[in-house]
């Protein structure tokens, strides 16, 4: 699905949560997952990607590629932080747009926008908050939840 609206599937309130197959957001959407439970909402997990404009210089990889490895790394995420069949309304959604945008639009009319606070591209371990934390920080239209830490779960 390229477009998420925070409400298309139902009356429900929503919780997006940002996931990279990083431990911080197999967390974050652990976290999201008990806030659903405890609130009845629907968790839209969204793994935004882009395809990096070498695949024109060298197309070695295709755009399906991308998206199918961005699929499967949705996919093991979920069901890592789940399980294979969760006890809450959950919808996947992969967007081909940049992981900070993705996000801040899939936020739009959410109660929560959820995310690890570093991800696969953090090389500075825990010293900041990773890049897009810090973006949708600073632009999600609704309440943004940075999980750091083990001690999220």
């Amino acid at each position: 699905m390229d477009r998420v609206s925070a409400m298309a599937s139902s009356d429900r309130p929503v919780i997006v949560v940002g996931v990279d197959g990083s431990p911080a957001s197999v967390r974050a959407l652990r976290w999201a997952a008990d806030q659903a439970r405890q609130s009845g909402a629907v968790v839209q997990v969204v793994t935004g990607y882009s395809i990096p404009p070498t695949i024109y210089i060298s197309p070695t990889y295709t755009e399906a590629d991308y998206a199918n490895d961005a699929r499967r790394m949705l996919d093991r995420s979920v069901i890592e932080a789940l399980g294979a069949e969760p006890d809450i309304h959950v919808e996947k959604h992969l967007i081909d747009k940049p992981p900070k945008r993705a996000l801040v639009d899939a936020a739009r009319g959410a109660k929560f926008l959820v995310v690890g606070g570093q991800g696969q591209g953090e090389v500075f371990g825990e010293l900041h908050l990773g890049s897009v934390a810090s973006y949708v920080v600073h632009h999600a239209p609704c309440t943004v939840v940075v999980v750091r830490g083990e001690a999220a779960d």
